[in-house]
């Protein structure tokens, strides 16, 4: 049985991480050591996971514009109400998908995604939330896409 989880844009934790950069301009301070600020073309998304016990699929991305787009996970180490991102959560492989302009298929790293996918289901096992930073570029924006990771329960 397939299970189809869609990724949902944290406009509240994206809006503290953006403050959190904005603050440190204003005061003219320097972020902490390892520390990871979001980037102006960074958005913040997470899935919830209703089953623990999960196998990847596929991933399902639609673009209606060209672009690039890099999905990096964080680690289950990392707590959003508690501390701030740090470089060493990060992990990898990202998914990195794009279209170029004038083409209908999507292309991707198919073995980067594949094991990127894997991962994500390993990581489903301990936690009901993950966070996710979705890279926008080449003029793609979080209005050209439709994002979800299929899984076999």
């Amino acid at each position: 049985m397939s299970l189809e989880l869609t990724f949902n844009l944290d406009i509240q934790l994206m809006e503290m991480m953006r403050l959190r950069v904005q603050s440190l301009q204003q005061r003219g301070q320097k972020r902490q050591d390892g520390e990871r600020l979001l980037k102006s073309n960074e958005h913040v998304y997470h899935l919830d996971f209703s089953e623990q016990a999960l196998h990847f699929t596929r991933w399902n991305i639609r673009m209606s514009a060209p672009g690039c787009l890099n999905i990096i996970a964080t680690s289950q180490l990392w707590m959003p109400d508690l501390t701030h991102l740090m470089t060493r959560q990060l992990l990898e492989p990202t998914g990195l998908f794009w279209k170029s302009a004038g083409d209908e298929l999507l292309q991707c790293y198919e073995a980067d995604a594949q094991e990127f996918g894997e991962r994500i289901a390993e990581l489903a096992k301990v936690h009901k939330v993950m966070y996710f930073l979705f890279a926008f570029e080449d003029g793609l924006s979080p209005e050209n896409i439709e994002c979800s990771i299929e899984f076999q329960k």
